[in-house]
């Protein structure tokens, strides 16, 4: 039935010469006549005749069913003829539109909620009008639905750490999806994006860990440092004699600066071992002489 009634329909264009000559016979006929009965009822006619169009504003003219000049008319005076003209006004400004927020299903089953913002304006008012019954409106579900695509595609770790190119790709996807409307989408934003709350505590539980780590790895880190530096240290002072003097010096000039009750001098050890060999040696001597 659907063919039926498409073969049925003969658009103007395939209509023979002959037909069309009176048809546009008829047309101008009725044109002449407004314009005529415009002119008479002169000043009156101009309060429902002139429409005023602003600079951010245009208008489209459909004369009998065709589009008047074929583009849209303004800024500035438009004159429409009553009952043979029809005109719509067109905002060319940019219009932001807050996506609603909506649950998704990432590429690896993870469900996130989203809030974005997309900014559109009208950049051909004749296709916006003729191609479209409501071509604002048809953006805005259309947003919808091709951020949801956009972010099937992407991993959980994609859309937390790459929001610029999401928003690129859906900009360029709905960019291309309306442009046949006449509409030019300058710019996406992902404004927002809430995890379920048993994420959260995973994902926050994760980094706590791995920060522990981190800290775990620079004390150990610092730690062999260390050690290395006093094993060069004591490494140098037991090759020089005279250092370990000095050093015990200073330690010493550096406690008496300390205004301190208690204090404790260290002792070499090489002169506790030849203290304890003398008293060795004294033990020993009188066990000889009781021999003799």
């Amino acid at each position: 039935m659907a063919v039926e009634k498409s073969q049925n329909v003969v658009s103007l264009e395939s209509l023979p010469y002959s037909i069309l000559q009176p048809l546009a016979i008829v047309r101008c006929t009725i044109i002449v006549v407004v314009w005529v009965i415009f002119v008479f009822t002169l000043p009156l006619s101009l309060f429902f005749c002139i429409k005023i169009v602003h600079e951010y504003k245009r208008l489209v003219v459909f004369r009998l069913g065709r589009v008047l000049q074929h583009k849209a008319l303004g800024p500035g005076v438009v004159i429409v003829l009553p009952c043979i003209d029809e005109h719509h006004l067109v905002d060319l400004r940019t219009t932001s539109y807050d996506v609603p927020s909506q649950e998704m299903l990432t590429k690896d089953s993870v469900t996130v909620s989203v809030d974005a913002a997309v900014y559109f304006r009208t950049c051909d008012p004749v296709a916006t009008i003729s191609r479209n019954r409501d071509a604002r409106v048809s953006t805005r579900q259309l947003a919808q639905t091709t951020l949801r695509n956009v972010l099937g595609t992407r991993t959980l770790s994609e859309i937390m750490s790459d929001r610029e190119g999401i928003a690129f790709q859906a900009q360029a996807l709905l960019d291309e999806g309306t442009h046949p409307w006449g509409i030019k989408v300058e710019r996406v934003e992902v404004k927002d994006i809430r995890l379920p709350r048993e994420l959260c505590r995973v994902l926050a539980a994760e980094a706590e860990a791995s920060r522990e780590a981190d800290a775990k790895v620079v004390s150990a880190n610092g730690e062999l440092q260390a050690s290395s530096a006093l094993k060069e240290a004591a490494d140098s002072i037991a090759a020089s004699p005279a250092a370990l003097q000095l050093r015990y010096l200073q330690t010493l000039s550096r406690i008496s600066t300390t205004q301190n009750h208690t204090i404790v001098v260290p002792i070499p050890i090489e002169l506790i071992r030849s203290v304890s060999k003398a008293l060795q040696l004294r033990k020993i001597d009188p066990l000889k002489n009781t021999n003799c």
